[in-house]
């Protein structure tokens, strides 16, 4: 089984960037359809973005749309989401998540990191 480890969240301002990172362990990446989702106090877990085992295939939240790039180096069993212009509703525990190939167009992913906290002052 795959295991997921999300790092680089933290507290910035509106209009700064982050890049977060999720490392996997267990299992190789590249076996692995990747997706970044986010929740919000009181909201619940959306979609961020998500990228097919190869890469070659990507999807974003209109409200992340030109503003966050998902992307993966399978060589470093790692997928990374850079995020600029950040703004206040940006703000969530951001969850990394693998499924088998395929799971690109399912959406049911069955593997998840712990999360990692995204705060953006105004």
């Amino acid at each position: 089984q795959v295991q997921l480890d999300e790092s680089g969240g933290g507290l910035v301002q509106a209009g700064d960037s982050l890049r977060l990172s999720c490392a996997a362990s267990g299992r190789t990446l590249s076996n692995y359809d990747m997706g970044w989702f986010r929740q919000a106090p009181g909201k619940e877990r959306e979609i961020v973005a998500r990228i097919t085992w190869s890469g070659l295939t990507t999807y974003y939240a209109d409200s992340v749309k030109c503003r966050f790039t998902i992307s993966r180096d399978n060589a470093k069993n790692t997928v990374y989401l850079q995020m600029n212009r950040l703004k206040p509703e940006d703000t969530a525990v951001y969850y990394c998540a693998a499924g088998p190939r395929g799971t690109y167009y399912s959406g049911t992913y069955p593997h998840w990191g712990q999360g990692t906290q995204v705060t953006v002052s105004s």
